[in-house]
């Protein structure tokens, strides 16, 4: 992110912690429960939002070399996404093209081959088809007909998405909006190291999950003893990119950036930085940083949904979480989601459990039960929800249904 753009979120969030004022969206919103649990609404998310539409897996370094690989099956469609012998990374239908076998079971490793377990057709990082066992009692392929069904894959600013239609259409820049890509280049997200992960299912529709991202109200409250020791909670700067959005809320450490010239701010020292790309998708991502949370529904099942959060750090703070005392475990000497210290990754890990799966998820599976019951059909959103407004203004519009009803 630019300076000047990183001083003018600081002081607006300073603004509102002087006045003690929040953001005000100046309007309050109804939004119907049944979003939540309708079947039908379901299976046209999980056509138009992830099968039809293009998908963020990872990171760069995710596929950290050349004969790396990810073996993905998150949104309906196999995914097998590699980085080729030249370091071009590439996605194709994890299935061989003899009779449908996955060819890669594992969720990532590293193979100049991919062998077919059910009759060793073999295949190339590249896709291409190289050998066929028997071939003489099988009978003659055009090999260069038939390597794996290549996907639409694009590398962008440290950002690996892959479109799940073989005919579908990616482009990174057109799909972020030029102002988002351009704010994406700053941050050489394309250095950060995969440094841990971990997967959150519970019994919520994956709307809920996603909208646990979605507002400050909540941190004095549910997280006081864990991140509401260190953000302040009520304050936000927020600012939309289509269907994307920045999310800012300031934590502890602002109170330092008050004492320093404007010259030496630095938005991470202060703040969380968390970016929504839709539909999907919350992104906390800083200099050395990053936090990518992909939430998916359960194909099938509007009750279900799966959370995948991974880590990665700059190859600095590798060696630096490396070298220190990894059973460093208090809240306030760890990686606080989107600054840029810290490094112990079972730490963090532990702070996202006891935040996210043990608090607001739990919040969330008590929605989804009032929701499943009926009486409760419907909830609001405040005037210092914002970015809960947008997520279901964009859902609606995509799937072409009515927008939010106001208050």
């Amino acid at each position: 992110m630019e300076h000047g753009k990183q001083v003018e979120i600081l002081k607006a969030l300073m603004q509102q912690l002087d006045e003690g004022k929040n953001i005000d969206a100046g309007v309050q919103y109804r939004h119907q429960t049944k979003a939540y649990v309708c079947t039908d609404r379901a299976a046209k998310e999980e056509k138009e939002f992830f099968k039809n539409h293009p998908q963020l897996i990872g990171l760069s370094g995710d596929l950290p070399e050349k004969g790396s690989y990810l073996a993905l099956d998150d949104f309906g469609v196999p995914i097998l996404a590699t980085r080729d012998k030249d370091g071009q990374f590439r996605a194709f239908l994890n299935a061989c093209r003899h009779r449908g076998a996955r060819l890669a079971s594992e969720p990532k490793g590293r193979a100049s081959v991919f062998m077919c377990p059910f009759h060793q057709w073999s295949y190339a990082p590249t896709g291409e088809l190289i050998n066929i066992p028997n071939e003489d009692h099988f009978g003659a392929v055009d090999k260069a007909c038939r390597g794996l069904i290549e996907l639409p894959a694009a590398e962008h600013h440290g950002l690996l998405f892959v479109h799940p239609d073989k005919d579908g259409k990616l482009d990174p820049v057109q799909l972020l909006g030029a102002e988002l890509s351009n704010e994406f280049s700053t941050y050489q997200a394309h250095r950060l190291c995969n440094a841990g992960e971990t997967t959150i299912a519970k019994r919520l529709n994956w709307k809920l999950a996603n909208d646990t991202f979605g507002e400050t109200y909540h941190f004095g409250k549910l997280h006081k003893d864990t991140l509401g020791r260190l953000y302040y909670g009520n304050n936000l700067h927020f600012e939309c990119f289509g269907r994307h959005h920045r999310f800012v809320t300031a934590s502890r450490g602002i109170d330092a950036i008050r004492e320093r010239p404007e010259s030496e701010w630095k938005i991470a020292d202060g703040t969380f930085v968390l970016y929504h790309l839709f539909p999907n998708i919350q992104y906390l991502v800083s200099e050395h940083t990053a936090t990518l949370i992909r939430i998916y529904p359960v194909l099938g099942d509007p009750s279900s949904s799966v959370t995948r959060i991974s880590f990665y750090y700059s190859p600095e703070l590798m060696e630096y979480a490396q070298n220190r005392d990894a059973g460093a475990k208090a809240v306030g000497d760890v990686y606080e989601p989107g600054n840029d210290r810290g490094g112990n990754v079972e730490a963090n890990l532990e702070v996202f459990k006891s935040t996210i799966e043990e608090e607001d998820y739990v919040m969330g599976e008590m929605q989804q039960r009032a929701a499943e019951d009926g009486t409760l059909d419907e909830i609001i959103f405040g005037r210092n929800e914002p970015a809960l407004h947008h997520f279901h203004t964009s859902f609606n519009e995509a799937l072409g249904e009515p927008p939010l009803q106001r208050l």
